[in-house]
Formats: C-alpha cells, sequence, structure tokens
C-alpha cells in the first residue's frame, strides 16, 4: 500500500463514521436533476505528504498525472481563466459562453502588483523570494480576493499556498515544503486530483529554484463526501492497493514557464479499475 492510499482510506473512514451529515440543511450545490447535493463532512482535514519519500497517486483507482499537470499549468504558468486555454473540460460547468470562470485561480496569479522590488505577480514572486530570500517566512500566494469574489464563476476552492524551506544538515540542497488551504473539497472527484497536482508543483519550483522537495501539507476546512458518492467511496476504500509509482520530471527545465504536460510521466503504476461517470454537484 502507497503511503497516499493510506491517508486517503484513513481518512474516508473518518468522514463516513464520525462526520456531521448536512441532510435537511439549506445547501447551494445541487445535482443535475436540481436535487440537493447533501454531503457528510469533516471540519479541519489535515493531511501530510512527504514528497522525498514518495509520490502520492493514488493506485485504489487511477488519478490522470497529465491532466491534472495540465490544470495546474493552467492555472499557475498560463494563468488563465479561459477553458479553451485547457486540455480537460472539468471547467466546462463554471464557464461562460466565451470560456471564461471570471476573475477567478489563474486570473488571479496574474496580476501585477507593486513590491519594493518591483512589480510582478504572486507566481514571479514565489519564484523571486524562493531565489533570493530562501528563509523568507511569507512566500506565499492568495487568489481568495474579496473584492473580485463577484465576478467569479465559482469562488476559489484550493485558495492559498505557503512555501517554506528548510536546510537539513548535511545536505546540500534546500529542501522545499508547502501548505495548500483548501476552503472545500470533494473527496471523491477532487482529492488525490489536487494533492497531484500541487506535488507536481512543489516539484517544479523545487527544480527550477534547485532544492529538493520536502513535505506537502494539505489543509481542509471542509472535507465532505457526496451522498450520492458514498456508496462508490465505501466500495473504492475496500478495494486492493499497490506500490506507489516512481515520478520522473524532466531534469532539463531550468526554467518554470518552459515546463509542459509532457514534462512529467510515472512508472510502475500499478491502479484498481477506473472509476468513470462520478455524478458532479454544481
Amino acid at each position: 500500500m502507497s503511503l497516499a492510499d493510506n491517508i486517503f482510506i484513513d481518512m474516508c473512514h473518518n468522514i463516513l463514521e464520525n462526520g456531521t451529515s448536512t441532510e435537511g440543511e439549506k445547501v447551494r450545490p445541487k445535482w443535475e436533476d436540481g436535487t440537493p447535493a447533501y454531503t457528510i463532512k469533516q471540519f479541519g482535514v489535515v493531511n501530510r505528504y512527504d514528497l522525498r519519500k514518495e509520490f502520492p497517486l493514488l493506485t485504489l483507482r487511477r488519478t490522470a498525472l497529465k491532466s491534472a499537470t495540465d490544470e495546474i499549468l493552467w492555472i499557475w504558468q498560463q494563468k488563465s481563466n479561459n477553458i479553451h486555454d485547457l486540455h480537460s473540460h472539468i471547467w466546462d460547468s463554471w464557464a461562460d459562453e466565451e470560456g471564461s470562470i471570471g476573475k477567478a485561480y489563474g486570473y488571479q496569479l496574474g496580476v501585477k502588483h507593486m513590491y519594493k522590488e518591483g512589480m510582478m505577480d504572486q507566481v514571479d514572486r514565489v519564484i523571486y523570494d524562493l531565489k533570493n530570500n530562501p528563509f523568507s517566512r511569507r512566500i506565499m500566494t492568495n487568489i481568495y480576493v474579496h473584492q473580485d469574489l463577484h465576478a467569479m464563476n465559482l469562488y476559489p476552492c484550493a485558495y492559498s499556498m505557503t512555501f517554506n524551506v528548510t536546510q537539513r544538515r548535511g545536505e546540500d540542497k534546500l529542501t522545499l515544503n508547502a501548505v495548500l488551504n483548501q476552503r472545500s473539497q470533494d473527496i471523491l472527484a477532487a482529492n488525490n486530483w489536487n494533492v497531484v497536482q500541487y506535488s507536481v508543483l512543489v516539484h517544479m519550483l523545487a527544480q527550477v529554484c534547485d532544492m529538493q522537495v520536502g513535505e506537502l501539507v494539505h489543509v481542509i476546512a471542509d472535507a465532505h463526501i457526496y451522498d450520492r458518492h458514498i456508496p462508490i467511496i465505501q466500495e473504492l476504500i475496500q478495494r486492493e492497493t499497490y506500490p506507489a509509482p516512481k515520478f520522473w520530471l524532466n531534469p532539463e527545465i531550468k526554467d518554470f514557464y518552459q515546463f509542459t504536460r509532457e514534462d512529467v510521466k510515472v512508472e510502475d503504476y500499478v491502479t484498481g479499475e477506473q472509476i468513470t461517470e462520478i455524478p458532479i454537484a454544481i
């Protein structure tokens, strides 16, 4: 069993056994047929992934590494808010007729701000500090911008990254760690997807800043399993698990803006059967 499988299974058991049901509450999400989408939720879930030990892909079912990478590059590298720049269709339900999701996600990362060192957007600020001031405790991003919420087709779920660099005794390279803050997460549809894409991001930033990867800490304020997902989750966490795959990132890329989804791959990735047509609450 991989560490990621173990974390996921324990989290799901905890939500199902100790979580709180929202049935009967006034909830915003609806199923496609208009039925309220209730959940069983757990407040304040914190999961730690040591990226030095393994890459956290679930083996219970397959997570599409290249598609997850494509989306994180769409947000962090292209800083786009238009689904026409994305290969997958996961954002289609939140886009307008021109493909825009409003002033959300990549849009916020691309807005330039004035710093003492000059005008930079949030991504370039992170890279600048990791290279020039790596031990700063102020290296972070935030895309939950209140004055623009009215212009977002979906409020950000994963909204903040905080980076922290450590120097281990006896090691030549610095270690890059990160905290991903998420206000809300659909555990079945999005948990491993988010973990994988932000793990890829940490690997990429570490490489271009001449560091080694450390830990990714994932903090979820509202970790929930939707009512129509419960039987799927119950079956999923009973499955056989396999060892974690080996992760490869193209070592030739030294500029964050040169990465593509073709620069990542995994070897020896053995998984259970894929789950298709997961109902998504909108």
